[in-house]
């Protein structure tokens, strides 16, 4: 039987405020067992910007990412944010370790190709190094991922948190019974987009199909379950979509086979 695996995925908000990154961080240490924790940062790298003098610009919700949009999130997502909650964590006795795509080679990706949009440098997922994960939590390590990868030629790239949860949980299930839990501001997949209280508990993929013909699930929902099927078609056990405050596992959607 295998190990459990809890990887959280936190977006930027989350961590760039003090009480909800503290209890964040308070709950995440509490998890037993092996766990990775996946953070964004983009309200962070748009501030920075703004005080270097450098212009942010998004399409469809997505960062166009040119040579100096991409130091910033280096600095941003790769040190500030990383390692400030790799530092909180060793004060609550969790052994973390901050992570980019590029440190030991754990994820490489490659340039999104120019189509209808150019993003500049922004990378596509190619290999997770689950195997070299696994290792450093078997030593007791606990990954704290950075939206960050590289090409394997000496490029950096930025990439989006989502998908570097959730590819890193389909190379993980090979070693572990794998959770993995995108956390963001709602208590998971409502019915009504204005009634947080109309959570659905849970969602399998015909369901889905027919929350997106209806119109229940529209908009950013769509990709993300979209990824959290494939994830269990890849062999992840479990996705659940809640809140940060709600790492517990007792509510939220659990999206499921």
């Amino acid at each position: 039987m295998k190990e459990k695996l809890t990887i959280i995925k936190v977006g930027g908000k989350i961590v760039e405020e003090e009480d909800s990154l503290r209890q964040l961080l308070t709950d995440f240490s509490a998890i037993p067992g092996a766990k990775i924790l996946v953070h964004g940062g983009g309200r962070s790298a748009t501030k920075i910007a703004a005080q270097l003098g450098v212009e942010t610009k998004m399409i469809g919700g997505r960062r166009v990412t040119d040579r100096q949009m991409l130091d910033i999130v280096t600095m941003v997502y790769g040190g500030l944010v990383n390692k400030s909650v790799v530092a909180r964590l060793q004060a609550q006795g969790v052994n973390a370790l901050g992570l980019t795509g590029a440190d030991m080679n754990v994820i490489r990706s490659h340039k999104r190709p120019v189509k209808d949009v150019d993003y500049g440098f922004v990378g596509d997922v190619d290999e997770v190094d689950g195997e070299l994960l696994a290792d450093l939590i078997r030593k007791g390590i606990v990954p704290v991922m950075a939206p960050l990868t590289h090409d394997g030629q000496g490029q950096l790239l930025n990439t989006n948190a989502d998908t570097i949860a959730g590819e890193t949980a389909k190379a993980m299930a090979r070693f572990f019974d794998v959770t993995l839990m995108y956390c963001f501001e709602k208590k998971g997949v409502l019915r009504d987009a204005n009634d947080d209280e109309s959570v659905i508990p849970h969602i399998n993929e015909a369901e889905f199909q027919r929350y997106v013909e209806d119109g229940t699930i529209q908009g950013g929902m769509i990709p993300k379950l979209e990824n959290s099927f494939e994830a269990l078609h890849a062999g992840v056990a479990k996705v659940v979509i809640t809140l940060a405050s709600a790492i517990d596992g007792t509510s939220g959607t659990i999206i499921e086979k």
